[in-house]
């Protein structure tokens, strides 16, 4: 529905159906991807449901009780060799250790998948008040002359953005302009 309000085309796939329970795009191989996916979904699935998925990468398959890494997982599968994707989830993500997501977290890091985690503030966003961060994977960290960087293999970049912050309105906080600071 948002492609089509902006007047924009894609290829959703051959019916109108939910890409999460039935991949439409098995072949899919993106240079980028991002996600604003629910946060920590519960009972997404059922037990017995999507147990054996390919886009599970040989990685445990994510609990029933939260979404967390099911949303995680397939972007991840669906990126190139040199692929990177973004998705904005609750703050536990980068913490929980249940039903398996502790090893899926730790298996993403030992495959040095994981580039970048930034933890923002709770209610900087108007539609939830929870703290929420920001993943950032990438599927090669190489020095890469065509998009510039230097070789970050074996690097992990971790961000604490929670303070300092002054109230921007009665629901929404904002940062404040001197808290920025350099890397020394």
């Amino acid at each position: 529905m948002n492609l089509a309000v902006r007047g924009l085309s894609a290829n959703l796939g051959e019916v109108p159906a939910d890409t999460f329970f039935k991949d439409q795009h098995p072949d899919l191989k993106a240079d980028y991807t991002m996600a604003n996916p629910p946060f920590t979904l519960k009972e997404w699935r059922a037990a017995d449901e999507l147990t054996s998925d390919s886009r599970w990468s040989g990685d445990e398959t994510p609990p029933t009780g939260s979404a967390n890494y099911a949303w995680i997982l397939p972007r991840v599968s669906k990126l190139s060799d040199r692929g990177v994707a973004g998705l904005a989830l609750a703050n536990g993500s980068m913490s929980t250790n249940t039903s398996g997501e502790g090893t899926i977290h730790q298996k993403l890091v030992e495959n040095d998948l994981v580039d970048c985690m930034i933890a923002l503030p709770g209610q900087l966003f108007y539609i939830t008040k929870i703290p929420v961060c920001l993943w950032f994977l990438s599927k090669s960290k190489k020095a890469d002359s065509g998009r510039g960087g230097r070789n970050r293999t074996g690097e992990t970049l971790f961000f604490d953005t929670r303070t300092p912050i002054r109230r921007h309105c009665r629901r929404a906080k904002a940062e404040r302009s001197n808290a920025v600071a350099r890397p020394g």
